[in-house]
């Protein structure tokens, strides 16, 4: 029998996550490796981290405003999703 993905909300939200972030870096290596290190490889700087904030608020319906984030926090594919998912519940 096939593996079922899990469609638990966490699953969902993680992949429509990884949809805007690999659309805003134009590059799939985001979903391959979470821990890629988005700045110092290029494929993230201060104005894709204001569009990737825009566009997970859209998309998500989290409030978040770019004056709360620290680039630290936001470093890796996974750092993001961890933050978005704390604000989700919060």
């Amino acid at each position: 029998m096939d593996e079922v993905m899990s469609s638990s909300p966490t699953a969902i939200a993680d992949g429509r996550i990884l949809d805007v972030l690999e659309r805003i870096t134009g590059t799939d290596q985001v979903r391959r490796n979470l821990d890629v290190a988005l700045f110092d490889q290029g494929l993230l700087d201060s104005l894709g981290m204001v569009e990737l904030i825009l566009a997970l608020s859209e998309e998500l319906g989290v409030d978040i405003s770019p004056a709360e984030i620290e680039r630290e926090q936001w470093t890796t594919p996974r750092r993001i999703i961890a933050y978005v998912e704390q604000r989700s519940v919060a």
